[in-house]
């Protein structure tokens, strides 16, 4: 599939980065802006903990990919995808403290009828919400997988992402 050039991706980040593993989706999206140059259509957006602040940047976009952790009940750093119906599931149990923000913001989308139309999200399983800025090791060891699937995710869709030059 090739990118139309109107065609709008946000990439959205969320969690708190003074939990370690809760700031996991940030970490993600800080890394693929430090080493991939991304096309204008590509907007990559920190979203931290406050889900409708979001809102207006991701309203009515062609894809919405949201990298964040998520409790599968698997090993620690276990990378999950979903889509579609599976994201609504996702919410029923609160995970971390942001989670509202984000249920709530996608909830206003879907009302306002400025959902995107495809949302992909990619879940890291925490190991710790303990005080700190780094991840703990068994996710910071998936970080670089985590942000190899949301390039893998980019190009799917149609985008073309080039590494940085050193």
């Amino acid at each position: 599939m090739k990118a139309r050039p109107f065609m709008r991706v946000v990439v959205l980040g969320v969690g708190n980065i003074l939990l370690s593993d809760e700031g996991v989706g940030v970490h993600a999206v800080n890394r693929l802006e430090e080493l991939y140059e991304l096309p204008a259509e590509v907007e990559i957006i920190d979203g931290g903990t406050s889900g409708m602040d979001c809102l207006d940047q991701v309203s009515n976009a062609d894809y919405l990919v949201i990298a964040d952790c998520m409790r599968s009940k698997k090993e620690p750093g276990t990378i999950t995808r979903l889509t579609g119906d599976q994201i609504p599931a996702f919410f029923k149990t609160r995970i971390s403290p942001h989670q509202v923000g984000l249920s709530d913001m996608l909830g206003a989308l879907n009302f306002h009828d400025m959902l995107p139309k495809n949302i992909i999200l990619y879940g890291v399983e925490p190991e710790s919400f303990a005080l700190g800025m780094e991840p703990t090791p068994a996710v910071a060891a998936r970080l670089p997988e985590l942000v190899a699937k949301l390039v893998a995710e980019l190009t799917e869709i149609g985008v073309t992402i080039l590494p940085k030059a050193a």
